[in-house]
């Protein structure tokens, strides 16, 4: 390696050239970044500075109806007590606002709304399987189980199911489709009228 003066070693000078992207036609491209989306919309009532109405209805936290005010008076008058003013009718003309303290109002909302889910019955359909010749212990047990659907609230959907030559005896589905119907007659209301389905006749009945 040649020494060069002041006796460090010589080092041959590396360039380091960067390539312009381009696309397949030779233009330029340039990198763009992915465009963001808008920002997500508030969900709930206007709250505080959010009030964009020129003049309010303003109700106390007491329940009192103080009258109509700019948004900065309720405000003030919000803030002098340590609470928020709360935008319930924005419909009404002028809207009406209340001042209270906002995060125990969302606990209460979201609480009646987690206890109407709850009370939510969602109503189904169960199905009740029948033979024309069903033994008097296996109807029996069918129409407990008719009977337990009905006071939970649901549907029942009879099918009388037709094997063999008792497809020529559909007289006998009708008539035992007649007999549950006869038997619950006080807690529920026929819904479906006994019909064909292929091979089975069926009935749909729902809770009075």
């Amino acid at each position: 390696m040649r020494p060069i003066s002041g006796g460090r070693p010589w080092r041959p000078e590396v360039r380091i050239q960067r390539e312009t992207p381009t696309t397949e036609n030779g233009d330029v491209s340039i990198a763009r970044r992915p465009l963001q989306g808008p920002p997500p919309k508030k969900t709930g009532p206007r709250v505080n500075e959010d009030i964009n109405a020129e003049s309010i209805r303003v109700v106390g936290d007491d329940g009192e109806m103080l009258g109509v005010m700019s948004v900065d008076q309720a405000l003030a008058k919000a803030e002098s007590i340590g609470l928020d003013l709360v935008e319930i009718s924005p419909n009404s003309d002028p809207p009406v606002c209340k001042i209270l303290d906002y995060g125990k109002f969302k606990y209460q909302a979201q609480k009646k709304a987690n206890e109407a889910r709850k009370k939510q019955k969602i109503i189904e359909v169960k199905e009740i399987k029948m033979r024309p010749s069903i033994e008097r212990h296996d109807y029996d047990v069918k129409m407990r189980a008719i009977n337990k659907f009905l006071d939970e609230g649901d549907k029942v959907k009879v099918t009388i199911r037709f094997r063999g030559r008792e497809f020529l005896h559909q007289e006998l589905g009708m008539q035992m489709l007649q007999r549950v119907r006869a038997e619950i007659e006080e807690k529920a209301k026929v819904e479906a009228v006994p019909k064909m389905e292929g091979r089975q006749m069926v009935m749909v009945v729902a809770p009075r």
